[in-house]
């Protein structure tokens, strides 16, 4: 087979596809529909503009998942972790990155590399005579290419909703209230902004978040299930007094130096660009009217002359019953030309919606050159997550998953590997699978 790889979606996973594909030899055109049409939650034509957070999670590969899938992806040459290290904010043992750099970096690299056109236009419904494409086009799918979806799978789409969290401008923080420390002192030890609490102030505050206007549902949306790792904050509220103290307000690990006092319940908020002007609520997803946030959020101790550069917001994320619809390349079994990458597969997180990106691009890339390529090893992030989507899921059951090595294949026995060795065990043993995949035979980790 010859030709062209046709990739829809210019998000992480498309663009990751896209410069896997063009690397290993493959011409390819990569449809991005912005700003010929814009979506709820971008705002800009760059290519992989984060929508959400700025984060990418835990970067410790030796005891994290998603920091183990970082390093695979280094290893395989991602364009989307060498756009994240080029842009890398303080943000403790997290890769944090600056948003704006991070889109420039990756759409400067594609248009410049000689396989890659890029076309700004939307595809409705990809042409039978393309011989191969990937669909990538994330959580905020187009009706047309949606309803296109459903008439290759013969199945409604599933749904969640995904939220978005402030942004508050740096200068308009009391600092001689918050203070400035990563929990347990990770990282540099002082990457986050802290908004302390005291009970009375953390009990207002819930009663306000429950209390507060909410965004009301169109009639299609109300039945849609929400992430359960991306809950908005007052869905978490309202799940008990004391949920928001054991999830993003939890006050272990923090402790103000100044007073020596442990808070109650504390906020924090996260670098969002280099320049550090903006500053991100960690966890603070929400569906509040614009109005309400304003209120509620110059409540937390810190945040009272607070100005917001984003407010929260909430959008629909859509993904496809992959276990029951892909094969092990990723290809659509009603019709193998066609793949699926990224968040629309029902991986969860930007890294996961990436690596599957990654995928997607190197076997689409060996298909049209000719040969095939071998999927991952299961003790791999990469294949443990390609295995979860395209098989080791329940397909009655499928919801998104973010990486975690419950996905992994447990050591046998007899190598008797227990409590804190076991994730590093596990990551070790990946590294070293991952080179021999890559065909290299330094598997040093």
């Amino acid at each position: 087979m010859s030709g062209t790889i046709h990739i829809v979606g210019g998000g992480l996973a498309g663009s990751e596809a896209a410069w896997q594909a063009a690397r290993a030899g493959a011409r390819v055109v990569l449809h991005e529909m912005r700003p010929v049409r814009s979506t709820e939650a971008h705002q800009t034509d760059g290519l992989a503009e984060l929508v959400c957070s700025n984060s990418l999670r835990s970067d410790d590969w030796e005891n994290n998942a998603v920091g183990l899938l970082h390093e695979e992806m280094r290893r395989a040459g991602s364009l989307i972790l060498h756009a994240a290290d080029a842009h890398k904010l303080p943000a403790g043992g997290a890769l944090a990155v600056d948003r704006y750099g991070f889109s420039n970096e990756v759409t400067d690299a594609l248009a410049g590399h000689p396989n890659v056109e890029i076309r700004r236009e939307e595809i409705a419904e990809p042409p039978e005579d393309w011989n191969s494409t990937i669909i990538a086009t994330g959580p905020l799918t187009a009706p047309n290419l949606t309803a296109f979806i459903r008439k290759m799978t013969d199945e409604e789409a599933l749904s969640f909703f995904d939220a978005i969290a402030p942004i508050v401008h740096h200068d308009t923080i009391d600092m001689n209230v918050a203070w400035m420390q990563s929990r347990y002192d990770k990282g540099d030890g002082a990457d986050y902004v802290n908004c302390p609490m005291n009970e009375e102030q953390y009990r207002a505050f819930v009663d306000a978040l429950l209390t507060g206007e909410k965004t009301d549902f169109k009639e299609w949306e109300k039945s849609t299930p929400y992430f359960e790792g991306c809950l908005p904050i007052e869905v978490m509220a309202s799940r008990g007094a004391e949920t928001l103290r054991f999830g993003p307000m939890k006050p272990v690990g923090l402790c103000d130096t100044r007073t020596g006092v442990r808070p109650y319940a504390v906020v924090q908020l996260r670098q969002d660009n280099a320049l550090g002007t903006l500053w991100n609520m960690v966890g603070f997803q929400t569906k509040l009217k614009y109005g309400e946030q304003v209120r509620i959020f110059r409540m937390i101790p810190g945040l009272a002359n607070a100005s917001f550069a984003r407010l929260g917001g909430l959008h629909r994320n859509t993904f496809i019953n992959a276990p029951r619809l892909l094969d092990r390349q990723l290809r659509l079994k009603a019709r193998p030309q066609i793949r699926f990458a990224g968040q629309v597969t029902g991986v969860e997180g930007y890294v996961e919606s990436a690596a599957i990106g990654l995928l997607a691009g190197r076997f689409a890339a060996a298909e049209i050159c000719g040969s095939v390529s071998d999927v991952p090893p299961p003790t791999t992030a990469l294949g443990a997550l390609l295995g979860h989507i395209t098989g080791g899921a329940d397909a009655k059951t499928f919801q998104p998953m973010n990486v975690n090595f419950g996905l992994f294949p447990d050591f046998a026995p007899s190598e008797k590997i227990r409590g804190r060795d076991r994730k590093k065990a596990m990551s070790r043993r990946a590294i070293a699978d991952l080179e021999k995949w890559l065909g290299r035979k330094d598997a040093a980790a």
